[in-house]
């Protein structure tokens, strides 16, 4: 007899459902009344804060300065980058009124009607390039006023057809670097830096070993000369491109007419980048840690560390529970962890405390403990971990808890960290044959067993041998591995020619 999870149904019998039904369990996000837009509820949200918080430390110790740019693009921005702007042309939304007419219908109702047709349409912004381009134009006027480094927080709009929290929505949230270079020896180095954040931010903060890599031609941002990536694997074995990094060269900048005048008296063009990350990396993290009893939250991004919880058997024992459950409190919150105050919590809702308890387990809290009458007289604490079964729980002394809590906290980021390298390495084979490809990656959805990983293959195709792998098998190539590991000669499973290093192919979210 199985045990029975809070989650239904599990990641076995239905990964895609199961993800759907842990969001809505730990009350992270929800649909809304506009379609294929999320409402983030404030569990997710605090998450998303800890990301920014912590990105932003980052871009600001490595220069780059916040700004903001407008919402609402201008068609004519977008037609300069012809390239650019039809890469995202079948996602974008566009304004075309300034105002609305209140025209009252026959049967008493009102109706609104757009009035006053804009002389030019507005795009809501899919990515700034363009219009940020036009304010660096602006700015830049000599190799003085370079590097230029720029990163906005904000929300785009691109219309999808298949949303789902989180992973794809119309509208989102992300930051969007961007910046300026007197060479291109130094944008280059500008995209890798990032690409070397986000690889960092992930593995040792959301505790998500990626792949880092280059994109091919077919899978660059567009526009872009080169772009770089960071890919996930999550427990479906699935690939999730989890951010990005473009060196965009001078196109953007020709475009924009972003000019300086150089060291040589001469005017030349900037050499630009791109770089971001977005409200992707929650349910990343959703999918990469999470169990059939919810979401499990890396102690280093969790919005709450530790959550006590009250346990009060008698009404005449609340009083003295509470004042212990927050006495602890105060003394936890005086201590750190990576660089910060412990985030504490006291749940003193008048709810059961089976109920309050599983609450916390779906929404991912790393430790739990649990306060009551007894645990007073005897001076301990229940402490249970959310990387261990519900049922785990060990009773300590409340001084050896305190002592030890930050070493809690880090075993279970590295844990977490163990198991998400222990799948990827599993998933990952290094294979030679077009029939051990197509093996590797057959379909099992019939009995939803799951199939597939990452398939290190040798690769000398073209763009179209990649457009008919995909077509047929929903298969990419995910990126071109940094690192010697991927070094190795071979031949193309495909075309037999001649390869240097293996390429990383797998199904995508």
């Amino acid at each position: 007899m199985s045990t029975p999870t809070a989650i239904t149904p599990t990641r076995a019998e239905d990964f895609p459902e199961w993800y759907q039904q842990v969001v809505r369990g730990a009350d992270m996000a929800e649909n809304s009344e506009v379609r294929g837009c999320m409402v983030i509820k404030p569990w997710g949200y605090g998450l998303w804060e800890n990301i920014q918080r912590q990105l932003d430390v980052k871009f600001k110790a490595t220069g780059h300065q916040n700004a903001y740019f407008p919402l609402l693009i201008p068609l004519s921005y977008l037609e300069k980058e012809a390239q650019h702007a039809e890469g995202f042309a079948t996602e974008c939304a566009v304004v075309t009124h300034h105002r609305l007419e209140a025209v009252k219908q026959d049967d008493g109702t009102v109706k609104m009607i757009p009035k006053g047709e804009l002389t030019e349409p507005f795009v809501i912004r899919p990515t700034s390039e363009t219009i940020i381009g036009a304010a660096f134009a602006r700015w830049i006027q000599s190799y003085r006023d370079l590097p230029l480094l720029i990163n906005q927080w904000a929300n785009v709009m691109r219309w999808e057809m298949r949303p789902r929290l989180f992973l794809r929505t119309s509208e989102f949230l992300w930051q969007e670097g961007h910046t300026a270079h007197e060479t291109a020896e130094e944008a280059m180095e500008e995209a890798n830096l990032m690409h070397d954040v986000y690889e960092k931010f992930l593995r040792n903060i959301l505790a998500i070993p990626v792949i880092p890599g280059e994109k091919t031609e077919r899978e660059r941002f567009p526009g872009a000369a080169n772009t770089f990536t960071v890919e996930a694997m999550v427990q479906d074995r699935k690939a999730i491109q989890a951010g990005t990094s473009h060196f965009l060269g001078q196109n953007f900048a020709k475009a924009a007419n972003i000019e300086f005048v150089g060291r040589d008296n001469q005017r030349h063009h900037a050499w630009t980048t791109s770089w971001g990350v977005s409200t992707r990396l929650i349910g990343t993290l959703i999918m990469v840690h999470g169990d059939d009893d919810g979401v499990i939250l890396p102690p280093r991004i969790a919005p709450v560390q530790v959550m006590i919880l009250p346990v009060t058997p008698k009404p005449d024992t609340r009083e003295a529970v509470l004042d212990a459950c927050e006495a602890l409190a105060k003394t936890l919150r005086s201590q750190s962890y990576h660089g910060a105050p412990l985030s504490v919590q006291v749940d003193k809702r008048d709810l059961p405390g089976g109920q309050r308890n599983w609450e916390w387990i779906k929404k991912g809290v790393p430790i739990r403990v649990e306060i009551g009458p007894r645990d007073i007289s005897n001076r301990s604490v229940a402490v249970a971990r959310r990387d261990r079964s519900p049922k785990d729980k060990e009773i300590i002394s409340k001084e050896q808890f305190i002592k030890d809590v930050e070493d809690i906290l880090e075993d279970i980021q590295n844990s977490l960290l163990s198991r998400a390298i222990a799948l990827r390495d599993a998933n990952m084979p290094k294979l030679n044959s077009e029939a051990e490809f197509r093996a590797f990656f057959a379909s099992k959805d019939e009995d939803k067993e799951i199939s597939g990983g990452f398939a290190l293959m040798h690769w000398a195709g073209s763009s179209e041998d990649e457009d008919r792998i995909a077509k047929e098998l929903k298969v990419t190539i995910r990126c071109i591995p940094k690192g010697d590991e991927f070094a190795e000669e071979g031949s193309c499973f495909i075309t037999g020619k001649p390869s240097k290093r293996r390429v990383v192919f797998a199904k995508s979210y």
